[in-house]
C-alpha cells in the first residue's frame, strides 16, 4: 500500500478512537459481560485490553521522549494478563471512564510529536514511535470489531486492509506462497514458498482471515493446482515482544 504520512496516521488514530468511544457509550453492564469470539474473553476483557494497549503505547512514547526504553507492557506479558483480568469486570461506566482517560493519554502524546520524534526508538518490536502508533491503529480497529457492535471487518477500509495484509504476511507458513485475489482489485502475493495457494474473495474477508477473525462476507475460496482446498493454517500473530 502507499505509505501514509504521520499526520494521516494521526487522523486514522483519532477516527478509530472516536469509533471506540461512540460504541462504548451505548453499552450496559449486561452488555459488558457478553462473550466474544476470543477464547475466554468477554467484552469487558476486550475493553480492558484496549485501555491497557492505549496506556502501553503512551508509555512507550513518554519514555522515548526522555531518551529511555521501557517494556511495552508494565510487568511484561504477566502484567498484561493481570491488568486485563483486573479491569474486565468493571461496570460500563467504569470502562467508559478508564478507556476515555487511556485514549486521551495516548492521543495527546502522539499528537504532540514533531516529525523527528516519530522516529525515536522504542522497545516495541525494537522499533520506533511510528511502529507503536501503527500497532495502536491495528489494535483499535481490530478489537472494536471483536466487540461485535456493528463495526466488524466488513467496515474496514481498503487502506487498512492492505496495510494489515502487508503486516501479517509473516503469518504465512514456510513453504507456502499465497496468491491473494481480492475482488475488483489487483492480485498480490505474500509468502515465498514453492506450494502456491490462491485465496479469492472480498478484501475485507481476506484481511479478517489473516488477522484470525471470522470473515463476515463469506466470500473466501482457496484453490491449489486448480482444486478447491481448505484455507491454510496460519502461524501465530506477530508478538509485541518480537524483533521487527
Amino acid at each position: 500500500m502507499t505509505e501514509i504520512s504521520n499526520a494521516q496516521l494521526m487522523d486514522r488514530l483519532k477516527a478509530a478512537a472516536d469509533n471506540v468511544s461512540v460504541k462504548l457509550g451505548g453499552l450496559s453492564d449486561a452488555d459488558i459481560l457478553a462473550p466474544t469470539d476470543l477464547p475466554g474473553w468477554t467484552r469487558g476483557h476486550v475493553l480492558a485490553h484496549i485501555a491497557h494497549v492505549s496506556n502501553a503505547v503512551a508509555r512507550q512514547v513518554e519514555y522515548a521522549l526522555r531518551g529511555e526504553l521501557v517494556d511495552f507492557y508494565d510487568g511484561g506479558q504477566g502484567g498484561r494478563t493481570q491488568a486485563i483480568e483486573m479491569h474486565a469486570g468493571h461496570t460500563a461506566a467504569e470502562h467508559r471512564d478508564y478507556i476515555s482517560a487511556a485514549l486521551t493519554r495516548a492521543l495527546t502524546v502522539l499528537d504532540g510529536l514533531d516529525e523527528a520524534q516519530w522516529s525515536l526508538p522504542i522497545s516495541y518490536r525494537n522499533g520506533v514511535v511510528r511502529d507503536g502508533a501503527l500497532a495502536y491503529w491495528r489494535e483499535l480497529v481490530i478489537h472494536l470489531a471483536d466487540l461485535k457492535l456493528g463495526r466488524g471487518p466488513e467496515t474496514w477500509s481498503k487502506e487498512f486492509c492492505l496495510y494489515l495484509i502487508e503486516f501479517l504476511s509473516v503469518r504465512v507458513p514456510a513453504g507456502i506462497r499465497l496468491k491473494l485475489l481480492p475482488l475488483a482489485l489487483p492480485p498480490m502475493t505474500v509468502g515465498s514458498g514453492e506450494n502456491a495457494v490462491s485465496v479469492s474473495g472480498m478484501l475485507t474477508d481476506i484481511a479478517a482471515w489473516l488477522s484470525g477473525r471470522t470473515p463476515t462476507m463469506g466470500s473466501l475460496r482457496a484453490e491449489a493446482a486448480a482444486d478447491s482446498v481448505e484455507l491454510p493454517t496460519l502461524l501465530p500473530w506477530p508478538s509485541a515482544f518480537s524483533a521487527k
